[in-house]
């Protein structure tokens, strides 16, 4: 099968598309035929961390296909079944917490493939209503916005919410999650283009992430602060929050190091939270708050298995508004 595998260099170089083997699923697993996939940003930390000395991997969280064969002690999935992927292999409530990066993704086998093979559990019928591409680049940011909005953030109708750094999957699933809910969503970028992309979709505010913020707020107060950019914009939410004011964080494209201002912090009660993708019993119940909301990904461009390269320095370069996914089928 054609599949793209990350090998002999660090960053988006060692990727190769290239024929590698096909496996037959084994007790409890089925083995998916791919039509999409999407990419996610945590397949570029996973490639800058990696050496010229590790062994190849194949990439990929998310992906959604037909399922072409189903391996012992399988009973509630068939052949010919469409899916959707859970993009994390041993979450199973709620309350587990992953004890490594590497467990937050892809099975052994990624779906950056014409095939993958997964456990059973983590394969869930397609919604009828999303096509293969929205399918495909639905699971690890949606399901990351959904945990980070409601099981951590514990947003509420009437809230206000505001999520810096509008344009990321997860950030766009999050701001449609959030009027989905009845919050008021603020969001800020440093592009004009995407602020305005951000109101087309239903964004109350926009303003630009290096400005005023009590000017871009209009002097409100937000409830919660939906963050994944770090130094860069923590300082701002001090006295951007009300009394009692949540910060949910699960990225840190910015950098990892921050300083508290801590009578910020404690006189006002503020709350700082961290999150990273979800379980499998989030996974359903994100897949039916969108359904019930009717709510679909924003695809900013589908690329060909083969074109994956030009995907990824799109992504790396912050071009995107909403998801980038891949054709394979």
């Amino acid at each position: 099968m054609k599949a793209i595998v990350h090998v002999g260099k660090s960053g988006i170089e060692g990727l190769k598309y290239e024929d590698v083997s096909s496996k037959n699923p084994g007790f409890g697993e089925v083995k998916v035929r791919l039509k999409t996939a999407g990419l996610n940003h945590r397949d570029l930390f996973i490639m800058k961390a990696r050496t010229e000395n590790d062994p190849p991997l194949i990439l990929g969280s998310d992906g959604a296909g037909i399922i072409e064969a189903v391996g012992e002690g399988v009973s509630h999935l068939t052949v010919n079944s469409e899916v959707i992927i859970h993009p994390s292999l041993n979450w199973e409530s709620i309350d587990d917490v992953p004890q490594n990066l590497q467990i937050l993704g892809s099975p052994a086998d990624g779906t950056f493939a014409e095939y993958v093979i997964i456990p059973a559990k983590n394969a869930v019928k397609k919604p009828a209503y999303l096509s293969w591409e929205e399918a495909g680049v639905l699971p690890l940011a949606a399901l990351t916005a959904y945990r980070a909005l409601f099981t951590k953030g514990r947003l509420q109708k009437g809230e206000h919410i505001v999520i810096p750094g509008i344009g990321s999957g997860v950030a766009t699933y999050a701001m449609m999650m959030a009027k989905a809910a009845g919050a008021t969503v603020t969001v800020t970028s440093r592009s004009e283009q995407k602020r305005e992309a951000a109101r087309t979709y239903g964004a109350d505010r926009a303003f630009d992430s290096h400005g005023d913020w009590n000017e871009g707020l209009h002097g409100e107060k937000a409830d919660l602060i939906l963050d994944s950019i770090g130094p860069a914009t923590f300082p701002n939410y001090f006295d951007a929050l009300k009394p009692n004011g949540r910060i949910v964080s699960f990225g840190a494209s910015s950098g990892d190091q921050i300083e508290l201002p801590l009578r910020a912090l404690f006189f006002p009660q503020i709350s700082i939270i961290g999150t990273s993708m979800g379980s499998l019993e989030e996974f359903h119940q994100m897949l039916d708050f969108m359904e019930q909301h009717s709510l679909k990904p924003i695809i900013d461009r589908m690329y060909p298995l083969q074109d994956t390269v030009q995907a990824f320095h799109r992504m790396k370069q912050g071009e995107q508004f909403g998801n980038i996914g891949l054709l394979i089928g």
